[in-house]
């Protein structure tokens, strides 16, 4: 991974830092403009605060670009995110036709990615996006498993 790919994803585990001081689950995400390598919208978890199980931090990360580009479809852009996403985020993802996702930790528990669902390996998939899982996979985790650990 390039050096402006690990500052990319280290900017997602920014953002997931900061869900874990709000109470959320951390996880974090942003979208680049491929071209140009430009952030065009970040977010974390949001759920509890919005009382909305539609808040994950790709799903609202997807919103905000498409309305930064001014369509539904974000083609050439690239997803960072700290965690694989679940089948509801990637169902997203596909429709959005986002080029490349790149995640940190798997989910083998809640994943729909490389575990789960595998939404992208299902022929009723539209798009299927370059997958790259397992980036600063150890940090990370460590972020998720810290937040749980204080929560016991």
């Amino acid at each position: 991974m390039s050096t402006s790919s690990e500052n990319l994803m280290q900017a997602a585990m920014v953002q997931a830092e900061s869900a874990a001081k709000r109470g959320e689950v951390p996880v974090g995400c942003i979208i680049v403009d491929g071209a140009s390598g430009e952030i065009i919208s970040s977010a974390s978890n949001r759920t509890e605060e919005l009382d909305d199980p539609t808040a994950h931090a790709e799903m609202l990360a997807i919103r905000t670009a498409c309305a930064s580009v001014g369509s539904a479809r974000l083609i050439g852009c690239d997803m960072y995110i700290t965690l694989e996403p679940c089948p509801m985020c990637a169902t997203a993802i596909s429709f959005a036709r986002i080029r490349r996702v790149y995640f940190g930790a798997y989910d083998p528990k809640s994943g729909g990615v490389d575990h789960g669902a595998r939404i992208f390996e299902q022929p009723t998939c539209h798009h299927k996006p370059e997958v790259y899982g397992g980036i600063n996979e150890t940090a990370c985790g460590e972020i998720l498993k810290n937040f749980f650990k204080a929560k016991r």
